[in-house]
């Protein structure tokens, strides 16, 4: 063999690559077939989709790129990484809305037969940034990726614009050789995608494999790389998005407490797939209903509680707006109804596939006269699973609407998922009422949650509704006096939840000079970031809240033994807001609404700061 095509193989502990094309070009699925393949092959990752919310931009257009950012690890990582070390550019739009992004030095591999004129106008490029001088700090790779392509499947008879849309294959299969990843299960994957289609499965495969044996051959290539599995705690792991991790934890609710599950929904993004995930588990006796709008979403799902179900909605936040009337049924009825909130960028449309933080006074607060609800969330992807059993548990155990906040980005990003036994789970209790000696439909029990009679069960018939109730009687009440109870029993109901959930728990010194406060999707980031300042020799201690109202009832107590609290959210402050609210306490903000999620760099550069530091140091 030719001493010039031998290849350096490098053991690396962690690399953070970005797919970026155009929305037709394939890059999400590229990115996720990578995604799987590297959780099979056994590291930690995280993973950030990010792609326009045209259906289909205009092709070549700067507003119509498409990417998917993955990091992947040899040891536990938190994020998908604030700089990419490789980019895969599939046009000249591509490269031009990620280079800010990229390290210096970092490799771009770039399709060189899409910088024609037309398309470096369509990214507003003045020149060829290949030729000029523009990508001189980097390492460039220029692959002719839709020749090789066609080359590849010179003899199928597909036309040009089938032949051409397999060539995000091709650059997969570089980056699987590239970063030694085996090709054999996206081959696998394939024969079940297209088995209805042979020239396609045909065409897909050939590439995927002339991409690897491109890498291998090729002189471009002098160095290939080695990331090893990562040391994770033994046992069975799945790659699971936010979404399908919400779906996988509301049907092992269902199977713990022993109700039919039913989801009555309106597609919105980004929940739409939590939806579509469910629908698959009719098996486990999951009932799915996709509504005409929001309301019937909602109000399907209040009837399925009232019937004896675990009863579930998903939405957004403009959904959820629209289903404040009916949440607000819930709590005068006092269902145990579900509601999932995946935030997304506002108001109103805003940015639909782009993710934020902002809906978190709305949750608490959005909804008219006094109508206190749970509000929880989730701080991971593979965290969505738990609240989701959480939020079921709690909805049934006080008799009450349970709003869950995820938002875009744990909905569509990705990390593995260490999936629990069943039976180390524990169960949802769940007493329906049978007895009808002393029953009164709003009687209380010690959590002040009412009797759960199903509709017909023999003399428990009982009218709910919209209408203010008779205290323990239930029957509608204009009195004044009985309207305050009711306010305050369903206020106390829900302030009663602090005393059943775990206290909030301090990562780091458990007292000191600065404390960091997040909640929700912040978490890696905040993680992260810690641990970059404590190498820079900065200290900072992580409370994380996933219970939002009511907060634990220790809450106080944890702020207090730290001289300055630090938060850090995706919206102007709106946890800050109410920190400052509840306990007056002074917290210092530190707020981002561009429809991403944190950099790390971000949040480490505001500790060093806080701590009197420069940033950089």
């Amino acid at each position: 063999m030719a001493q010039e095509t031998e290849k350096v193989v490098r053991d690396i502990d962690e690399v953070t690559i970005r797919f970026a094309g155009d929305s037709g070009d394939g890059m999400q699925l590229t990115g996720s077939q990578f995604t799987d393949t590297t959780a099979i092959v056994g590291n930690d990752l995280s993973t950030l989709p990010d792609f326009p919310a045209e259906i289909r931009a205009p092709a070549g257009s700067l507003s119509g790129v498409s990417g998917f950012q993955l990091h992947f690890s040899s040891s536990d990582i938190q994020t998908p990484g604030d700089s990419p070390d490789v980019l895969v550019a599939m046009n000249p739009a591509a490269l031009k809305v990620n280079l800010r992004d990229l390290k210096t030095n970092a490799t771009i591999i770039v399709n060189t037969d899409s910088f024609d004129t037309k398309n470096l106008k369509l990214a507003k490029f003045d020149s060829n940034p290949l030729e000029d001088g523009t990508l001189a700090k980097y390492n460039v790779i220029p692959i002719p990726l839709t020749q090789l392509t066609m080359n590849a499947l010179t003899d199928l008879t597909l036309s040009l614009k089938e032949k051409e849309k397999c060539k995000n294959f091709f650059a997969l299969g570089i980056m699987y050789w590239m970063y030694n990843r085996p090709v054999e299960i996206t081959l696998k994957w394939l024969e079940t995608k297209f088995k209805k289609k042979p020239d396609i499965l045909e065409a897909n495969q050939r590439v995927l494999q002339a991409g690897y044996n491109y890498g291998d051959t090729t002189e471009i290539f002098t160095t290939r790389y080695e990331v090893k599995p990562a040391k994770l705690p033994k046992g069975v792991y799945r790659n699971v998005s936010g979404n399908e991790a919400v779906a996988l934890g509301f049907v092992t609710a269902s199977l713990k407490s022993g109700l039919p599950l039913f989801l009555g929904s309106y597609p919105i993004t980004p929940a739409s797939e939590i939806l579509q995930e469910l629908s698959k588990y009719k098996n486990f006796g999951v009932v799915t209903f996709q509504a005409e709008d929001e309301i019937a979403g909602v109000s399907s799902a209040i009837g399925a509680a009232f019937a004896g179900a675990l009863a579930l909605t998903t939405t957004s936040g403009p959904g959820l707006s629209l289903k404040t009337e009916a949440i607000g049924l819930a709590v005068m009825t006092e269902l145990p109804l579900v509601v999932v909130d995946v935030q997304r960028g506002g108001p109103s449309t805003g940015l639909p596939t782009k993710t934020e933080q902002a809906d978190l006074m709305q949750a608490i607060y959005g909804r008219h006269g006094e109508a206190p609800a749970v509000v929880l969330c989730a701080q991971s992807p593979a965290d969505c699973f738990y609240m989701a059993i959480e939020a079921a548990r709690i909805a049934v155990k006080f008799m009450t609407p349970v709003l869950l906040l995820t938002d875009g980005y744990l909905a569509f990003g990705s990390e593995p998922l260490k999936i629990p036994k069943f039976e180390e789970l524990s169960d949802i209790p769940v007493k329906f009422r049978t007895e009808v000696e002393g029953f009164y439909p709003y009687l209380r029990d010690e959590n002040l949650s009412r009797p759960w009679a199903i509709p017909g069960t023999p003399g428990l018939e009982h009218r709910i509704g919209g209408l203010e109730k008779k205290d323990v009687y239930g029957n509608i009440s204009y009195e004044p006096e009985n309207h305050d109870i009711m306010i305050h029993k369903r206020k106390e109901k829900v302030e009663k939840v602090k005393f059943d959930v775990p206290e909030l728990e301090v990562e780091g010194d458990q007292e000191g000079e600065l404390l960091i406060l997040g909640w929700g999707s912040t978490y890696g980031s905040i993680t992260e970031a810690i641990q970059h300042a404590k190498a820079k020799g900065y200290k900072a201690s992580h409370a994380h809240l996933r219970y939002l109202n009511p907060m634990p009832k220790n809450t106080l107590d944890v702020l207090k033994r730290f001289k300055k609290v630090l938060i850090p959210e995706l919206n102007l402050g709106q946890l800050a807001a109410l920190i400052k609210t509840q306990f007056l306490i002074d917290v210092i903000q530190l707020n981002k609404v561009m429809g991403q999620p944190f950099k790390i760099l971000e949040i480490e550069n505001k500790i060093i700061e806080v701590l009197g530091g420069k940033n950089g140091k």
